[in-house]
């Protein structure tokens, strides 16, 4: 018994050292779900509203929900990583920007995309979209999409 106090003390100690890691962050699913309800009254005209959770430095967390398509987009020296919530959407990625206009630095807006591949996305699903590469979120007129989002500088 003796010996063990010592051990558990040392496994306590840890714990609440490991509780304080600089740079760690933790949503649970609940919360990441609940900012349909959140964002919703704060749309912009284009039907959509962001919320940032983090920022590192060379990758951020968010939070997007929209009830309209999106623009088509570009970022030539960020990756997009999506984490659907809640809702329905499909992501057009590939194929080539509609009317392409710099909106910020490597950052390029477009009406729509021609061509690429499109892909349904629901509660769970994850999708992982390189630098550089043309994307698009589609939202059913009448539905929603909150979906988890990680950009990632290169």
């Amino acid at each position: 018994m003796k010996q063990t106090l010592p051990i558990l003390f040392g496994l306590m100690a840890t714990a609440v050292v490991a509780a304080d890691v600089s740079g760690y962050a933790y949503w649970s699913s609940a919360s990441l779900k609940g900012y349909a309800a959140k964002l919703a009254p704060k749309m912009n005209a284009g039907k959509s509203a962001a919320e940032p959770l983090a920022d590192w430095g060379n990758h951020l967390a968010m939070v997007s929900y929209r009830e309209a398509d999106g623009e088509a987009e570009v970022h030539e020296k960020v990756v997009d990583i999506f984490v659907a919530q809640a809702g329905a959407a499909t992501v057009v990625v590939g194929g080539k920007t509609v009317e392409p206009r710099n909106t910020g630095a490597g950052e390029i807006r477009g009406k729509t995309i021609q061509g690429g591949v499109r892909q349904k996305m629901a509660p769970g699903d994850v999708v992982h979209i390189p630098q550089n590469t043309p994307h698009q979120v589609l939202v059913e007129k009448g539905k929603s999409f909150t979906y988890f989002v990680i950009k990632v500088n290169q």
